[in-house]
């Protein structure tokens, strides 16, 4: 599904972001991308989108080498990965309905989809009955509801959620992670960056570990070994 082979990203004018990083994810797994702030793992989640290029290797999605994608093909890309961000970035001027609608309305999809789609997402993540209320009537748990719902409109292969539950308390990072659970019981694939000790460690599934721009380690069932 996911495949890095010897990346390294080099910044300007010689700062080492990634180094010699040679990763395998499959399809449907549940993982997560830990490690201290400077280790990398912004730097590796900006190249899965290709927000960012690397200096050296090859990344392939699901058959498809975006290390030089064409920037007209980046939009193509981004609803194959659906992206949950821990700033939500919502309209606070739209309803939640349209907020979620808006990922299709740009991407020039029928209104009869729309109509269709937009229903189906709100039921996964449990704000149906919420649809026409505006962000500044949700609380933070229900925000950050909302932006994975936006994620989930394309029905993408994978979902890359950057610290998702870092402007959440205690019981609504725990539904969040609950939700993404659900998700990834669908078959799609989630790569989870974060710091949350507490919450890698529960989840008791894949940990990736970076530390200096490269991977120090990789458990099947791991946990946040380094220090916060």
């Amino acid at each position: 599904m996911i495949t890095l082979e010897k990346i390294s990203k080099i910044y300007p004018p010689n700062v080492q972001g990634l180094r010699d990083i040679n990763l395998k994810i499959d399809h449907g797994e549940f993982v997560s991308i830990v490690g201290q702030s400077g280790a990398g793992k912004t730097t590796l989640a900006k190249l899965l989108i290709a927000e960012e290029r690397p200096t050296r290797g090859r990344i392939d999605i699901g058959g498809w080498d975006i290390t030089r994608i064409p920037g007209r093909d980046v939009p193509f890309l981004r609803r194959q990965i659906g992206v949950v961000f821990q700033d939500f970035k919502l309209l606070p001027k739209k309803t939640v309905y349209e907020n979620v609608a808006f990922a299709l309305e740009v991407a020039s999809m029928s209104g009869r989809r729309i109509r269709d789609i937009v229903p189906q997402v709100l039921k996964i993540v449990g704000l149906e009955e919420k649809a026409r209320r505006f962000p500044h009537q949700l609380s933070g748990g229900e925000q950050q509801r909302v932006v994975i719902a936006r994620a989930l409109v394309h029905r993408p292969k994978v979902l890359l959620a950057d610290e998702p539950t870092g402007n959440l308390d205690t019981l609504n990072a725990r539904e969040i992670i609950d939700l993404l659970l659900k998700i990834n019981s669908f078959g799609t694939t989630i790569v989870l960056v974060t710091h949350n000790r507490e919450v890698v460690n529960a989840l008791r599934r894949r940990v990736i570990t970076l530390d200096g721009g490269m991977v120090v380690s990789d458990q099947a069932e791991g946990k946040y070994l380094l220090p916060v």
